[in-house]
């Protein structure tokens, strides 16, 4: 009875109480479940977690979807079935769109100029660094450029690791960037428009992702990456922008290789059990159906029988058979 009194109790009161404790259930999950060793309890612990999940999922999906952003902070990037469950949730009022719809306008859909309702505060990462200052005015003006520059370092941080220094990329503060960047976009967007479906490109916001994309490695190309799959949910104008922002970075990656890692963000999100959220789906479908892209004709696409396999799967999964060429296989998608 404790879960239902704080999610039924007036006005949200208890939201935010649940929040905290799933959160700290999930930071003393996080170093288990980062190095795939969890002994016997950490396994029981760990069912209870996803059995929990499920019935909020079921019952109470807008506590989930309004706080995605903080529990994604905490999921480790290897847990993928675990953040899409998170990822999946959307309002119970809500209809979706059926994704495997042919020709479906996603553009046209009510919905998708509406903002999502999130409670997590999505800036604090970049305000204890001192970075959001900076990077507010660098969205305004283009000034100073230094800034951009310096961007991909200031993303690190140094862990001590007996007696070395160890830098890495941090997560949380990558993910409350690609968010507070994005709900930039879409108010400048709004702004110079009246609405949110204008084209994205050649705008400060995209100068930040394409410089991050083209000057990271790939470990923090990869945190990049997921930090906009994260937004892919249910139809919202965050999940349109963010789509659209996933989709061009493919269309002008400059290497083969940076088109190959956004695949296999999109890819790794797919061939998980389900549920697979909304806004992923419908992106890797536009991302393999529209010859914009050429697609199949990368070479990662065809590099390996295992590969090509799980290629046509997902392919006849999204787009029907008959239509994915050149791969064979038999890993359901969905």
């Amino acid at each position: 009875m404790f879960m239902p009194n704080l999610l039924l109790a007036k006005s949200q009161a208890g939201w935010a109480l649940m929040h905290r404790l799933l959160i700290d259930l999930f930071v003393f999950l996080e170093p288990y479940l980062r190095r795939v060793q969890l002994s016997d309890a950490a396994r029981l612990l760990y069912k209870g977690a996803l059995r929990v999940l499920l019935v909020l999922l079921h019952d109470f999906p807008e506590f989930l979807s309004d706080y995605h952003f903080s529990f994604c902070d905490v999921i480790p990037s290897s847990c993928i079935q675990l953040r899409n469950l998170f990822l999946s949730a959307f309002p119970r009022s809500m209809r979706l769109p059926d994704p495997f719809t042919p020709n479906l306008k996603v553009d046209l859909l009510p919905e998708i100029s509406q903002p999502p309702r999130i409670l997590s505060n999505c800036v604090v990462a970049l305000e204890v660094r001192g970075l959001r200052g900076p990077l507010d005015e660098y969205l305004q003006t283009r000034h100073p450029i230094s800034f951009l520059l310096d961007l991909p370092r200031k993303l690190m941080s140094a862990n001590a690791d007996s007696d070395h220094v160890v830098m890495s990329y941090s997560a949380p503060l990558i993910n409350s960037l690609v968010v507070h960047v994005g709900i930039t976009a879409i108010s400048q967007l709004h702004t110079k428009s009246g609405n949110s479906q204008q084209p994205i490109t050649h705008s400060t916001p995209m100068d930040v992702f394409q410089h991050l994309m083209n000057n990271l490695d790939s470990e923090g190309r990869y945190y990049l990456l997921n930090a906009i799959a994260n937004q892919l949910r249910y139809p919202n104008n965050h999940t349109h922008y963010f789509s659209c922002v996933l989709l061009y970075l493919f269309a002008e990656a400059t290497s083969e290789y940076i088109q190959e890692q956004v695949t296999r963000v999109l890819l790794e999100r797919l061939i998980v059990h389900r549920p697979h959220p909304w806004g992923l789906l419908i992106t890797f479908i536009e991302l393999i159906k529209n010859p914009r892209y050429s697609f199949w004709s990368h070479r990662f696409t065809h590099c390996a029988t295992e590969i090509e396999r799980v290629f046509e799967s997902v392919a006849r999964s999204c787009m029907g058979p008959g239509h994915a060429s050149n791969t064979t296989g038999d890993v359901p998608a969905d």
